[in-house]
């Protein structure tokens, strides 16, 4: 005799919220799943049940991700279900992730193919073009790009208005022709990009009901998981598409929101019951990752956003060991500590792959991974590492030296020679090797020229014999680069900390070497590294050597470790100094929480007193986190 589900063994093992979950059948529901909840078990269990206990067609059943990875795994966990219920049932659901559902309904309307999908250099190659016909001038073109790129997403995933869009990453008429032109370009070629997927298919619904009510009746159950991670013209497809039942099913947890930046918009899943007054509710609230120590110590953080679902959380895995918080002189020594400790941690017993450090930004690891190579510990990279050292400002201060040392190429001198503004014209330059009175004699009727050319002959000369940390910041101050920096960010509406902090980085490198070209070594060291790092990274993630994880708090999201360090909890790291609303500083407290609960036993968390020689504050979520004092 066939058991119903209620009846199955491992059914009987989830807790009651998780068989609420599994057992819905009609209607809206949402699904509050809290870190390490089982959120995909129960997934595919309420897949399961629709499709082999509750008699709904598998082929009227659509399952939409954000990550083909997420939806490949549902996918083969639900087909591992059904080969062993053993019994055939015709139809096969459908996974998929939101741009290839919606390009899927594009492709029957319009007959569009792989080919009409915009290449990444593509988007690139344009935004340049464009750049060249408005004669744009930047220093880090590709950085520009890719924030314009960003900023293009943004407007179509929001649906706004491009007339009253402020851009933060030029001014608003070059913006508007920057998009204009992309626009004009991906027409005129017959090409679209992943947000063109999600416009042209709500303009489609929207004035084809026939092709409208098609889909609505082929898919007659939707469920979406990562809600929190939705944006409006998503959410408006999902809504159109669930009608006229709206046997709608979100799963989703609005404390992990954090992609802001790529539009999506936690407020989507907190007005969700009101969209749907009927929806019902339940919470997963047992976490199957972490010690309650961790749990308890993530809810007090995130307890003090206000925007947001109330949760109780609680552990099954036992209390576990406090949450380690500790603070350090200075980043050095921050570094040295956590190198230290994972190596006992390895010595111990744990693997390094069990051991995950996790940074705000891609930036934050450089010194970290430099530690890791003097102590030999293996390390893989996540996200992509920029070097510090070829960053374009490092690469202006390192030129300086490379003059001042002796170099006499033309176009080393053309790199620098206005920065800080001399007013010195390139036809001064007509030789390929630069000679200085050569140069003086081109101005010899302007005293004015001459003496700069004089100030700046001696300024190499005492940078010349200067040890790295003195001749970096000899350039900055007294030659004065970091004035030239506060200039440029002035004309490009820029945030000059931002800038003037890759020069106290490489102060911080240099400070560790006594010779330029002890420093140098240290740098092509470094530059092959991060070579080998980037091939290392095109292997799968889950058949890595045994190597301790580095990466973003972004990166992190849907990760687990059994011990987790978080460094660098300062103010205005995180949160990060661009954080300003309360919409951004809630963004920041999110993501503090994701990087907290990625931690199954043992969680770190650092700061340090000084950076860059300046006083540094402890993070607002460390003393949250860590609640009043007892």
């Amino acid at each position: 005799m066939k058991q119903t589900l209620c009846q199955r063994k491992e059914f009987m093992a989830f807790h009651e919220a998780q068989k609420q979950a599994i057992l819905h059948k009609d209607g809206p529901m949402l699904v509050l799943a809290g870190p390490g909840s089982g959120k995909t078990t129960v997934i595919t269990n309420r897949i399961f049940c629709l499709t082999r206990h509750q008699g709904v067609n598998p082929s009227s059943l659509l399952v939409i991700t954000f990550t083909r990875a997420a939806a490949r795994e549902m996918e083969e966990r639900y087909d591992k279900m059904s080969r062993q219920e053993n019994t055939a049932v015709s139809g096969r659901v459908s996974f998929g992730t939101f741009h290839s559902v919606f390009f899927r309904i594009l492709k029957l309307a319009y007959g569009f193919t792989a080919a009409n999908i915009v290449r990444e250099e593509q988007k690139v190659q344009c935004i340049r073009d464009y750049m060249d016909q408005l004669n744009l001038d930047v220093e880090d073109e590709n950085e520009f790009i890719g924030s314009v790129l960003s900023e293009i997403s943004t407007v179509k995933g929001d649906m706004l208005s491009l007339e009253h869009y402020y851009s933060k990453s030029c001014g608003e008429e070059v913006f508007r022709a920057l998009y204009q032109g992309y626009d004009r370009f991906l027409r005129q070629r017959a090409l679209v990009d992943f947000d063109d997927m999600l416009t042209m298919c709500y303009e489609l619904l929207c004035q084809r009901r026939d092709i409208l009510s098609a889909w609505q009746n082929k898919y007659q159950y939707l469920l979406i998981d990562e809600f929190q991670d939705i944006n409006r013209i998503q959410y408006e497809i999902v809504k159109m598409l669930a009608l006229p039942e709206n046997n709608l099913f979100i799963v989703g947890d609005d404390d992990q929101s954090i992609y802001r930046f790529r539009g999506s918009r936690p407020e989507i899943m907190l007005g969700f019951e009101k969209d749907y007054p009927g929806a019902k509710k339940v919470l997963l609230n047992v976490n199957y990752r972490s010690s309650q120590e961790i749990i308890e110590a993530a809810g007090r953080l995130i307890s003090h956003n206000d925007k947001r679902f109330f949760k109780e959380l609680s552990g099954a895995r036992g209390q576990g060991k406090p949450v380690i918080t500790r603070v350090f002189e200075d980043a050095r020594q921050e570094v040295s500590a956590m190198a230290e400790e994972i190596r006992d941690y390895h010595q111990a017993g744990i693997s390094y792959s069990h051991m995950a450090v996790l940074f705000r930004t891609n930036g934050g690891a450089r010194l970290l991974i430099e530690k890791f190579m003097e102590y030999n510990i293996p390390f893989r990279m996540r996200d992509t590492l920029p070097n510090l050292y070829e960053h374009w400002i490092s690469r202006d201060i390192l030129t300086y030296i490379s003059i001042a040392r002796g170099n006499r190429e033309r176009g080393q001198f053309l790199k620098i020679i206005n920065r800080p503004k001399r007013y010195i014209s390139r036809d001064a330059f007509e030789d390929p090797q630069v000679d200085f009175e050569r140069l003086k004699s081109f101005y010899q009727e302007k005293d004015w020229m001459v003496e700069r050319l004089e100030q700046l002959e001696s300024d190499l000369e005492i940078i010349k014999n200067m040890a790295p940390a003195k001749a970096v910041n000899y350039i900055r101050k007294a030659v004065g680069y970091d004035d030239y920096l506060r200039e440029y960010a002035r004309d490009r509406r820029l945030n000059a900390e931002e800038l003037l902090e890759i020069g106290d980085q490489l102060l911080e490198s240099a400070a560790g070497y006594q010779t330029v070209d002890a420093w140098t070594d240290h740098m092509r060291e470094y530059k092959e590294e991060l070579t080998e790092k980037a091939r290392q990274s095109e292997k799968p993630w889950e058949n890595s050597e045994d190597s301790v994880s580095v990466m973003t708090m972004h990166s992190a999201k849907g990760l687990e470790y059994p011990v987790v360090y978080i460094p660098d909890a300062n103010e205005g790291v995180t949160p990060h100094n661009k954080a300003v609303l309360k919409a951004d500083l809630e963004e920041e407290r999110r993501m503090f929480y994701v990087a907290m609960t990625r931690a199954k036993d043992r969680l770190h968390v650092y700061f340090t007193k000084e950076r860059y020689h300046k006083k540094q504050e402890v993070s607002r979520f460390v003393r949250e986190y860590l609640g009043p004092v007892k």
